[in-house]
């Protein structure tokens, strides 16, 4: 083949290509003038999951395909080995939060990474599958900039409706590597008059079902079933969300 031509081909290859390659939807309507000043959104959130299967090799055919309920899927599935899978991108919305809210935010799968974990929901998380959590963890909130304190389980979403990652999930254990939040043990006994259901709101429960909201705060913070409150519930959710009080700005010695 003449040079010529080998250039000639070389260019409609690359258009082809070019052709090819996925762009953003445009709205005919408007005139397109491409602006360099955007980037991809980023989620706020990440969910945590237990698959409630019996397997990887299940929880991997759920997460392509569908379950009963319907299409349903994650960004990421942890073996049991600690083996970590990817099934979405993460720039990518998945179908793994459904109704819900936390805080201010209420379409959780579009501001959210959802991990699936493959636990039955009766047996203990294995520590290979805790350590691969807590290396994933890190990884997420480091590249999205995720707040730490952002990670969230299912049934804290959705109170009444999920109750993933359960009570024997170690909360407690992901808060002493910098994930989630967890009672400061500093904070002083709860004022008369605490609300403690105004105290689950401020968290990031939604408190509209108070009953499931406290079943969704025991499981995570008590890990157990508990559907009612008692005095340490109160100790708790004021230690969540007690702030102290700026410190005094030091007095210079000799000052008046």
């Amino acid at each position: 083949m003449k040079p010529s031509l080998r250039l000639l081909a070389a260019a409609a290859c690359a258009l082809a290509l070019a052709g090819c390659q996925h762009t953003a939807p445009r709205n005919p309507m408007a005139t397109w003038v491409p602006s360099k000043n955007h980037d991809m959104r980023r989620p706020q959130v990440i969910v945590l999951h237990y698959t409630e299967q019996d397997s990887v090799a299940q929880s991997l055919r759920t997460l392509r395909t569908r379950n009963s309920g319907g299409r349903v899927s994650s960004h990421y599935l942890v073996g049991d080995d600690g083996r970590i899978y990817q099934l979405v991108s993460d720039d990518h919305r998945a179908w793994h939060a459904g109704a819900g809210s936390w805080g201010t935010i209420h379409e959780l799968n579009s501001a959210s990474i959802g991990i699936e974990i493959d636990n039955d929901g009766v047996e203990p998380f294995s520590e290979p599958q805790v350590a691969a959590i807590l290396r994933l963890l890190e990884d997420l909130t480091a590249r999205h900039r995720i707040p730490k304190t952002a990670v969230i389980g299912h049934s804290d979403l959705a109170p009444g409706r999920k109750i993933d990652p359960g009570p024997l999930f170690p909360w407690q254990r992901l808060h002493q590597a910098g994930f989630g939040i967890w009672p400061d043990p500093d904070a002083p006994p709860p004022p008369p008059g605490f609300d403690p259901i105004e105290a689950l709101r401020l968290i990031g429960y939604p408190v509209d079902r108070p009953e499931a909201a406290i079943h969704s705060y025991r499981m995570r913070f008590r890990g157990d079933n508990g559907k009612a409150l008692d005095d340490e519930d109160l100790r708790i959710l004021h230690a969540l969300t007690w702030r102290p009080s700026p410190a005094a700005a030091p007095v210079e010695a000799g000052a008046p």
